[in-house]
């Protein structure tokens, strides 16, 4: 997890520097590509017959609200400070909780609510509205964060059936013709160094998101979920040593308080022995499967 956390922040300061020339929808759009290169020794370990699957219709669904939250997401790194950005990328695990109330049937009681309440003061707080430093991207960040939970949820029904390698693979094929389409509407051939930040962003979200996976399968939530975390601090290293960015107290506190809301939601879902489901990726990868 650990080492997922910390790929998952260098994927969003490589997509910062990838933005220099690139538009965010065309940096998606390689991440994607040679993400897909990078998972196909995956394909080559199980054989074609990681490739049978009676779900295609529910990855469709989930692969085209995934593109529209990495998208989102990709957008709000390039526009926002590193480390607002991916705080605001946790808010997922509160919409899955509520999601998880709407479309799977799930009871959450009031201890779960009072948390997933919390959670949303600690995003308004870092969203800071009304104040002059607010920008319409703090929206569309939230906005990815809401389509992560969504894909999250979806994810719920497809892991009944489908293993994790395969959901990786079919997902990450999808996503390169649903995120072409976009990225030609701002089209600009990469050149020189630009070409290391895509590769090392399709190297870094693929396997950040392995990763990610392998630890869920081998670990509680609950204890991961503080790890996790660390992805705000390394790219807040990084946003101040590259881009000369600092984080201010709002982020700070709204940050500590999200973190402190997933915590409880985390410890809860292992409580109740049902596996907690988010997605990091959007942005991670994307914060992102």
């Amino acid at each position: 997890m650990l080492f997922s956390t910390v790929l998952f922040g260098l994927m969003a300061v490589v997509i910062r520097l990838a933005s220099e020339t690139q538009h965010p929808f065309e940096i998606a759009f390689f991440r994607n590509l040679f993400g897909l290169m990078f998972t196909l020794p995956l394909l080559f370990k199980h054989g074609p017959g990681l490739l049978k699957t009676s779900k295609l219709p529910l990855y469709l669904l989930r692969c085209a609200i995934g593109t529209v939250g990495m998208l989102a997401g990709f957008w709000a790194i390039v526009h926002l400070p590193l480390a607002q950005a991916v705080a605001i990328s946790y808010s997922t695990p509160l919409f899955v909780t509520i999601g998880a109330v709407w479309v799977l049937g799930e009871t959450v009681r009031a201890r779960r609510w009072a948390a997933v309440i919390i959670g949303f003061i600690g995003v308004v707080i870092l969203l800071q509205p009304g104040a002059d430093t607010f920008t319409g991207a703090s929206l569309v960040a939230l906005l990815a964060a809401l389509m992560s939970a969504s894909v999250a949820i979806s994810i719920k029904f497809l892991t009944r059936t489908e293993s994790p390698d395969a959901i990786v693979v079919f997902t990450t094929a999808l996503w390169v013709p649903m995120s072409l389409v976009p990225a030609l509407l701002f089209w600009q051939t990469p050149s020189g160094i630009t070409w290391l930040w895509l590769v090392l962003a399709g190297l870094f979200g693929t396997v950040a998101h392995m990763c990610w996976t392998r630890a869920l399968q081998l670990g509680d939530a609950s204890i991961l979920t503080p790890i996790s975390f660390m992805q705000v601090l390394v790219v807040g290293v990084f946003g101040w040593w590259l881009f000369g960015e600092t984080v201010d107290r709002y982020t700070l506190i709204g940050a500590l308080i999200i973190f402190g809301s997933n915590l409880y939601l985390a410890h809860r879902e292992i409580t109740r022995a049902k596996p907690a489901v988010t997605d990091p990726e959007i942005f991670s990868d994307t914060l992102q499967r």
